[in-house]
């Protein structure tokens, strides 16, 4: 019978737990196992698991624990992440059909700092194929489905880690986002999620999408175990030269500090367009909050994002397709169309378009900065502008061309492109009881401030607490 006691607690929980030996490392593991299989049928979250291998280690976490040996801050911790992280001479998919049968030779960075912790590998998550698409979409071995109501779509292309953290049956989670890919499937299935400062995590052993944008992050339950993961994987990598130098904060102390008198602007343009009025209600009612906790809300207007959003996609779909180009000559059937439809667009795009985007990120950056940030610490906006779509949707859309216009990228890509750190922090749900998250983005390197202000949010309210109501443990 599945422990779901355990399986509610947070990941701080299950670190004090199992050092305080309150529970073992065998057990908590075995709770996520047993949950996993019981749901996979349901949400799909996994393409691969190792349940053997992952209860042994659990096992030898416990000998260590009995020993008072305390490999690290994530002792015996089980976790699972995208399946487009590497493990040397372990089968990962990439989500791709193109990639089905892929053996790195090498390790992600991400994976063996997370070894090096002590964590514990329970397996691969379902992705969009080849991560490239916001619907969850994947040939190979179909899509996750939201734990809120599966007839939903998780958002991707971080889908499965969305969908297991939100199910309960895992404690945290690394995906990836170029666009939005950790943020967006965070925020339609009510979880936290991180896009840090470009450099500040190693990408590593990470199947690439766009070198220029793409950002490994962490989905989690709370922004302090969120902050907990970034703490423990940041910091410079000689196998990635883009990653920083900087110092790396230990950022679960930063948290609770008072928020009085920080500025947070919300903006006058763009982040609002169109937006549904069960978010827009959701959003402001969430800046009401941090005002009572002593921030200052400050109107703003902020420099052309429809702008970014369209260079965003210039590189995103050329840089994919210089990695695709081969597979897309050779293999094009084995694609889920949108994946491929966007890649092929990617062929076609000058190399001039492509060098002004690139080029013109400086002078976005800069323009943010001193339009921005030189009047407000943090920037406050709704992680999506529309509720998160139906499957039946989604499908009208891609198949028939007809329904809604779906651009659910449309607020996360901004941060993307500039390179700034961006979270997203549930506040609320729809009518249909689907969620709705805000993002605070901030200035390079101001991950510590996002998450006191994240944190602060997640002790006065109780939206991460709630489980959704299509996860059910019971043999009954």
């Amino acid at each position: 019978m599945v422990n779901q006691e355990l399986l509610n607690l947070s990941l701080r929980e299950i670190v004090e737990g199992i050092l305080t030996k309150k529970f073992s490392s065998f057990e908590v593991t075995k709770a996520c196992l047993e949950a996993s299989k019981k749901l996979q049928n349901s949400f799909n979250s996994f393409i691969s698991i190792y349940a053997e291998e992952a209860l042994n280690l659990a096992n030898k976490a416990d000998q260590l624990i009995m020993k008072n040996k305390i490999i690290g801050p994530l002792h015996g911790v089980p976790l699972a992440h995208k399946d487009t992280y590497y493990r040397k001479n372990r089968k990962v998919t990439c989500g791709a059909k193109i990639r089905q049968n892929f053996i790195p030779s090498k390790t992600a960075t991400i994976l063996s700092k997370l070894d090096s912790a002590g964590a514990i590998h329970l397996g691969g998550l379902n992705t969009s194929d080849s991560g490239c698409n916001p619907f969850g979409l994947n040939i190979l071995n179909g899509r996750a489905k939201n734990p809120w109501n599966p007839e939903y779509i998780t958002g991707g292309s971080s889908s499965g880690s969305a969908s297991a953290v939100s199910a309960r049956l895992i404690y945290g989670s690394f995906g990836s986002d170029s666009g939005g890919s950790v943020r967006l499937p965070a925020s339609m299935c009510g979880v936290v999620g991180l896009k840090p400062t470009d450099g500040l995590i190693s990408r590593h052993g990470i199947m690439p999408l766009s070198y220029t944008l793409d950002c490994p992050g962490p989905l989690t339950r709370t922004v302090a175990d969120c902050a907990l993961l970034t703490s423990i994987v940041a910091g410079h990598d000689s196998l990635d030269i883009n990653t920083c130098k900087k110092p790396v904060p230990i950022y679960e102390r930063s948290l609770e500090n008072n928020i009085k008198g920080l500025k947070i602007g919300t903006p006058k343009n763009y982040f609002f367009d169109n937006i549904s009025p069960e978010i827009s209600d959701s959003v402001r009612d969430s800046l009401k909050i941090f005002s009572t906790l002593g921030a200052e809300i400050v109107e703003i207007k902020v420099p052309d994002c429809k702008f970014m959003d369209i260079l965003g996609n210039v590189i995103i779909f050329s840089e994919g397709a210089r990695v695709h180009k081969r597979w897309l000559k050779e293999r094009p059937e084995e694609y889920t169309p949108i994946t491929r439809k966007a890649l092929e667009f990617g062929l076609c795009i000058s190399a001039t378009s492509y060098i002004e985007a690139v080029t013109y990120r400086k002078k976005a950056l800069a323009s943010f900065l001193e339009n921005v940030f030189s009047k407000v610490d943090v920037l406050h906006t709704p992680t999506m502008t529309q509720n998160v779509p139906t499957i039946s949707q989604i499908n009208e859309y891609l198949e028939n061309e007809k329904g809604l216009p779906f651009n659910l990228a449309r607020n996360t890509k901004p941060a993307n492109y500039m390179g700034l750190p961006s979270l997203s922090v549930p506040c609320g749900f729809s009518d249909e009881f689907t969620p709705i998250s805000f993002q605070l983005i901030g200035p390079p390197f101001s991950e510590t401030q996002l998450f006191n202000l994240g944190h602060c949010f997640q002790e006065t309210t109780n939206f991460h607490k709630k489980i959704p109501k299509h996860v059910e443990f019971s043999d009954s």
